[in-house]
């Protein structure tokens, strides 16, 4: 696998090219990336249309849930969208978060940044905005979101510790998380972690569920919840740009599995004080 540096890179650029692919393109592949198929025409991505606050010029057929259904999100809250791409998660916050709220969506794709504000300029929302950043640097002071949501984007990060700590960082104390994401359980094989359309695809850069929930748990969330789970299926006519015959069928009968997982964490209202009891420091 490719050093941290070159997996931004990469993922950089397939998402300024997935911008300007139609919503039918994304949705029939794996987040945009590795190929569109003609068995599937959803692989990963849920149905938007229902939610409140829903644009069809944003929905760009990306993600792997709907975390802004589970966010709980009230009327007045600062909300962040990781990776919002071109504003959907963003548009349906704002429709919760009513216009005494704010809603900060953050990419690192300048492409979906334009895209996303001027489908913000559209709509006439002055309580919606779109900053470009590093998920792993955000720009963004600590303490000011009430609840922050993402959709199929840790995965596509090397270091999701990193972009962790930065979601505890930005959320005021008692405040929570709402993402959905890609996770593992059983190993992918070789052919699939090492290829860049599946990494860019959000499959190859996704780790195991037990490692993921740990994750999120040392870095100091609480109430770590698993709000949906949903198994994704690799088509037959993606897998054979990777896979003989006979290989799709030793994956299809291995004990891999591919997930969507809606997990929901609280940051704890109070930080909890180092140890200084007698005998415990030293």
């Amino acid at each position: 696998m490719q050093t941290e540096t070159a997996l931004k890179a990469l993922v950089k650029e397939k998402y300024g090219e997935i911008a300007d692919q139609t919503r039918s393109d994304n949705a029939a592949s794996c987040c945009g990336a590795g190929g569109c198929s003609t068995e599937v025409y959803n692989i990963m991505a849920d149905d938007y249309t229902r939610l409140a606050g829903y644009n069809p010029d944003a929905d760009l057929g990306l993600g792997c849930g709907l975390p802004t259904e589970f966010a709980r999100i009230k009327k007045g809250d600062t909300v962040i969208d990781l990776g919002s791409g071109a504003g959907n998660d963003c548009f349906i916050a704002r429709a919760l978060t009513g216009e005494n709220g704010k809603v900060i969506g953050i990419d690192f794709t300048e492409r979906m940044v334009e895209k996303a504000r001027t489908n913000a300029e559209k709509l006439g929302f002055n309580n919606v905005e779109f900053r470009f950043g590093d998920i792993e640097q955000m720009p963004v002071s600590a303490n000011v979101a009430d609840v922050v949501v993402s959709n199929c984007v840790l995965n596509l990060v090397p270091n999701k510790f990193n972009v962790l700590k930065e979601v505890y960082r930005v959320l005021k104390p008692g405040g929570h998380f709402s993402i959905s994401d890609i996770v593992l359980e059983g190993e992918l094989p070789s052919k699939l972690r090492e290829a860049a359309e599946m990494y860019a695809g959000c499959v190859s850069g996704a780790i195991q569920k037990n490692v993921y929930l740990e994750l999120i748990q040392a870095t100091g969330f609480k109430n770590v919840t698993v709000q949906k789970e949903k198994s994704i299926l690799l088509p037959d006519d993606i897998l054979r740009n990777y896979f003989s015959a006979e290989e799709i069928q030793s994956f299809r009968n291995s004990n891999a599995g591919i997930y969507s997982i809606t997990v929901y964490a609280e940051k704890p209202l109070t930080e909890e004080a180092p140890c200084c009891a007698p005998g415990c420091c030293n």
